[in-house]
């Protein structure tokens, strides 16, 4: 144990030190140094909990990358059929990190009852169809099964549900317009198996997801025609590698699409947390590291005399100020300590608690998520100590201008 360190433990253990007239204001920066790694920590693991809540919710409803035909149809509805035979179906043999490549196909329809009517948009899945996400969203009955014979059971939001009064094990008939318009639209009875919301509304209120063999036979294709395939990753935050790879290995006459480009102000929206994040954050150092500054300040004031008469015996500047930034750094650590104990214990609470609601419609979720990760813990701690300790070598740096003789004197 060096010199400086020894009497910087000494002072912050000593009486004087606790009854000092500086003992409040470490105890405020003590605090600051609290409140403001419990902010950053609220901030980071909710901004990143909402982005990747989002994020998730709307690739269950597009896949990661989605691979389609060429073509003028900018609708959600499937335009030129694809075929099947492909190289990349259904295993993407060429491209690691792949979980899955599903066929789909979606079409507009409008449900009809004696009371009301409601546009939709059928979305066909197959038996290689991953239900991962809604495994997640289910709120009632169960995932329909589409790995046998051709079936009605569909799967329906709860908004579409409460806006048609519709309760599981209903019937509904839904109507699919034909190419001829002459002709009489194609009617389909669906049986309600099971309700889900995934809190996004504007996929909620028009989704129903039914099976593929029911599109390919209104649209009088071949059972190896679909409209599109999703890829699935096996980790999203490989998503523009994985994509560049996707697409060089896609025929020339299919192109291939992110679910950002697909979905670009969804995910402008949730990238502007970002940059909230990184002011609070910015904010907290600031605030959190002019109180450290304010009581370091106290701190020399009060030990004037003790730093004079270490100058008189010999010590020199930077072995001095070193004395007080151990000691600010001590403060440092206790303020982090406690902080990240409230922090953690914040988190988890609305983790597994989940006592913060949001508005669905405007967050997309029903209550804030929260993200835990020891790295991004790590690097608040971090860099919050660095920083907060390279502000105060400039307050630290007023001991230079201390005379001795005037020091031993002072009152």
């Amino acid at each position: 144990m060096n010199f400086e360190f020894f009497i910087a433990k000494r002072i912050i253990s000593s009486k004087a030190y606790k009854s000092s007239v500086s003992a409040p204001i470490i105890k405020i920066g003590i605090a600051a140094i609290a409140v403001g790694i419990i902010v950053m920590m609220i901030a980071v693991a909710t901004g990143i909990g909402l982005q990747q809540k989002i994020r998730d919710k709307v690739s269950a409803f597009n896949g990661h990358i989605i691979i389609s035909n060429f073509d003028s149809n900018n609708s959600q509805e499937s335009g030129k059929p694809i075929t099947t035979k492909q190289d990349f179906y259904p295993k993407f043999k060429h491209v690691e990190g792949i979980k899955n490549v599903q066929a789909v196909a979606s079409k507009f329809g409008v449900i009809r009852t004696e009371t009301d009517f409601e546009a939709i948009i059928v979305k066909g899945v197959g038996a290689d169809y991953n239900w991962e996400y809604f495994t997640d969203f289910l709120v009632e009955g169960r995932l329909p099964d589409y790995t046998k014979e051709r079936n009605q059971d569909v799967l329906i939001s709860q908004d579409l549900a409460k806006r048609m009064q519709f309760k599981l094990g209903d019937k509904f008939s839904t109507y699919f317009k034909k190419e001829d318009p002459n002709k009489l639209p194609t009617q389909i009875r669906y049986t309600i198996v099971g309700i889900y919301n995934s809190g996004l509304k504007e996929f909620d209120e028009t989704y129903v997801l039914g099976d593929i063999r029911h599109i390919q036979r209104l649209n009088q294709w071949e059972p190896d025609q679909v409209g599109s395939f999703e890829v699935l990753l096996n980790d999203y935050n490989q998503l523009q590698d994985k994509y560049r790879e996707v697409f060089q290995n896609t025929p020339s006459l299919l192109n291939a699409v992110t679910v950002e480009q697909k979905h670009a102000s969804i995910f402008e929206w949730i990238s502007i947390f970002d940059k909230n994040t990184y002011g609070i954050i910015g904010i907290m150092i600031l605030v959190a590291g002019i109180n450290m500054i304010t009581a370091l300040l106290v701190l020399i004031l009060e030990r004037t005399k003790m730093i004079g008469v270490f100058k008189a015996l010999g010590s020199n500047n930077w072995s001095i100020r070193k004395i007080f930034l151990y000691n600010a750094s001590y403060i440092i650590l206790i303020g982090l300590f406690w902080g990240n104990l409230i922090g953690f214990v914040i988190l988890l609470a609305q983790k597994y608690g989940k006592f913060f609601p949001l508005d669905p419609d405007v967050y997309h979720v029903s209550e804030v998520p929260v993200y835990i990760n020891l790295g991004y813990i790590l690097a608040l701690n971090i860099g919050t100590f660095i920083l907060c300790l390279i502000m105060l070598l400039i307050p630290s740096y007023l001991i230079t201008k201390i005379s001795p003789v005037k020091a031993i004197r002072f009152e």
